[in-house]
């Protein structure tokens, strides 16, 4: 493992940029007739936000829990806050969701 000092870690610090996360969650309602279909539009949707460079990064769960997925925005809060109040399935209270603001390091990427 490399030596990290405390210079390279506040120049790297400082390089960061901010995103905000995305932790969507399942509602009782997802289970109505009907949800399947308006969370095959949230999913268009996110493709559509992913290829435009406002979602990045995209990741369903299904691990059985209440989580439906998490997602990194390269937006403000406030701005992700717009966009996923005109989430389908956030508007049919399929999915709830939270923000939170942070940042990622130069050269963060997935592989």
């Amino acid at each position: 493992m490399p030596t990290i000092t405390d210079e390279f870690m506040r120049r790297r610090l400082s390089q960061a940029k901010y995103y905000t996360l995305v932790i969507l969650r399942i509602t009782d309602k997802r289970n109505e007739p009907g949800a399947d279909k308006i969370v095959w539009e949230h999913g268009r949707r996110n493709m559509s936000l992913n290829a435009d460079g406002l979602l990045p990064v995209v990741c369903p769960v299904n691990d059985g829990t209440d989580i439906a997925g998490v997602g990194i925005f390269d937006r403000s809060a406030e701005e992700t806050r717009e966009i996923l109040d005109h989430d389908p399935g956030v508007k049919a209270g399929l999915f709830t969701y939270e923000i939170h603001p942070c940042r990622g390091l130069p050269g963060s990427t997935l592989p």
